[in-house]
């Protein structure tokens, strides 16, 4: 198949009447530690315990694991919490935190996998079914078909998946190791980048609007087009919805062999301009067993490039979950 795969269906079709995001996001300034921070109760720690104990005595594949197993109704709790502040709050939520050092890392792996569920259904991250990925450097340069979460390099402000079919609604990350220098995640309200957007660029904005083309990461069939066709922006029910990813989008040109216009060229460097403004992001350093959860519409995410511990043991790794509350949980949802 040759071509591109064609998601402008999504596109916001009154292009003179864009809703505002005035008064909708954050700024760093506004925010504290407490307002992401969802702490781990001495109950929430017994019930994994408890989890565990089930586990060992009813083995099961971690995929046929699922919370309604377990008895479970502090951690159930702690969740709510978490998706509550991803929904409503400031888009991100770090659980604090699962106890890493105390059973295998499997046996936690499973944990992560069954309490995720409370987010949305787990699914598909990967064009061949992966569904716990691991979030490490393997080595490989980042291009064409290797993600930048596969190596060390500085990730852009983003959202996850921007290229995808069905984005996922929430992105989840559990700490088995941070980096031994870097590796730094930052968060800034896309409400806020949108309401920049409209004061500084408002040309610039109308334009990430309108389809753009966004480089599919090689996650698709063999036949299938290398680049889809999108908007950075729209809305849904009141709500932002973004695929946000300047660095796909100027590869996704590359790859299909499309000339980028004036306009959105000038625009992709508007938004890059305007996340790079510090009074915009938040910093929240992963350490061992944090959970990070955060809602992959409205909320962007960035990663420093990073320098690992030449401990093989000791490496950056971050088991990773995607989420939706609809569709399938194959890739393409």
């Amino acid at each position: 198949m040759d071509g591109t795969l064609d998601l402008s269906f999504e596109a916001f079709q009154d292009l003179e009447n864009i809703p505002t995001a005035k008064g909708r996001g954050w700024l760093a300034s506004n925010l504290n530690e407490d307002d992401w921070t969802v702490k781990m109760s001495d109950d929430g720690n017994k019930e994994i315990v408890s989890m565990i104990k089930e586990m060992m005595a009813k083995p099961l594949p971690t995929l046929l694991r699922k919370p309604s197993q377990f008895d479970i109704p502090e951690l159930a709790n702690v969740y709510k919490k978490a998706k509550n502040i991803c929904d409503h709050g400031v888009g991100f939520a770090v659980i604090d935190k699962l106890p890493l050092d105390d059973f295998a890392i499997e046996q936690m792996v499973d944990v992560y996998w069954t309490l995720g569920q409370y987010m949305g259904q787990n699914v598909a991250q990967k064009w061949d079914g992966t569904m716990v990925y691991d979030v490490t450097d393997t080595g490989k340069k980042f291009g064409y078909g290797v993600r930048g979460s596969a190596t060390s390099v500085e990730l852009v402000f983003h959202t996850d998946n921007a290229f995808g079919v069905a984005v996922p609604d929430y992105v989840g990350l559990l700490c088995k190791h941070p980096a031994k220098a870097g590796g730094l995640s930052r968060f800034c309200s896309l409400y806020t980048v949108h309401e920049r957007m409209e004061d500084r660029y408002p040309r610039e904005l109308k334009r990430l609007y309108e389809p753009v083309h966004f480089d599919r990461q090689a996650e698709h069939a063999s036949d299938e087009a290398k680049t889809s066709l999108a908007p950075m922006f729209t809305w849904r029910d009141n709500r932002l919805r973004c695929r946000a990813n300047s660095s796909l989008v100027r590869k996704g040109y590359q790859v299909g062999g499309h000339e980028m216009d004036n306009l959105l060229q000038n625009a992709l460097d508007a938004i890059d301009e305007v996340t790079a403004s510090e009074d915009l992001w938040i910093e929240a350093p992963l350490s061992r067993g944090d959970v990070q959860y955060l809602n992959n519409h409205e909320l962007g995410h960035y990663r420093s490039d990073f320098i690992d511990y030449d401990d093989q043991s000791k490496k950056r790794h971050l088991f990773r979950l995607w989420h939706r509350v609809s569709g399938g949980i194959h890739y393409d949802g």
